[in-house]
């Protein structure tokens, strides 16, 4: 097996005065997808910020290609993918806009790349239109769409089904797929049961320092 991406060990996380998790091991190889589970209020958002490198309060240590992440922070950012649970987008702009702003440090990505995106999310007819006029559904599409234009190692994707239609599933399933079988190394999160023979599980409940709400 590759050497992994990113090696987290024995990470520990508190928060109101509650464990969360603790003594969590996890390595993230290329062409590794691992789905973290578990009950409402596991800490599953927040791992996922703790390995996209956004949330500090924990204990434990992860690295980045065999170096401790903190050495080698703007190489793991440059390699990273991070789309949260909000879509991430900015209202005014239509999704155009907002793909052209999300690539402006990549000049290999030019105008017919990002029409390809959204017509990949099905939101070519609506690429000049303002976000906010748009539903929840076609506003998560417009962040997903970012998937079709990253090379990134490394994508930490929190409930990235939520509020697509059964046909943007089925197409991001198999985007998660072709991304894996390339090489790329993906965790994420989702309440759906994705159709990835492939995909390997983390419950947080394994982990959990007390009992959690379900």
């Amino acid at each position: 097996m590759a050497l992994p991406f990113l090696t987290a060990t024995g990470l520990a996380c508190e928060r109101d005065e509650r464990l969360l998790f603790s003594g969590l091991d996890l390595a993230i190889a290329p062409g590794q997808m691992v789905r973290i589970a578990g009950p409402n209020g596991a800490g599953k958002t927040t791992l996922l910020r703790i390995l996209a490198g956004l949330h500090a309060g924990f204990d434990g240590e992860i690295h980045w290609c065999g170096e401790p992440r903190h050495r080698v922070r703007e190489h793991f950012l440059r390699n990273l993918l991070y789309i949260g649970h909000r879509p991430g987008i900015k209202p005014l702009l239509t999704p155009l806009e907002n793909l052209r702003a999300q690539t402006a440090a990549e000049p290999d990505i030019g105008a017919e790349q990002r029409e390809q995106a959204l017509d990949a999310v099905g939101l070519f007819a609506f690429s000049h239109v303002p976000c906010h006029h748009l539903s929840a559904g076609q506003q998560r599409r417009v962040a997903l769409a970012r998937l079709y234009l990253s090379n990134a190692p490394l994508w930490i994707l929190d409930e990235a089904f939520t509020a697509i239609d059964r046909d943007g599933v089925a197409g991001l399933e198999k985007l998660l797929a072709r991304r894996a079988a390339a090489g790329g190394a993906i965790v994420l999160t989702t309440h759906h049961e994705p159709d990835l023979a492939d995909m390997l599980t983390l419950d947080l409940r394994d982990y959990a320092g007390e009992e959690v709400l379900s």
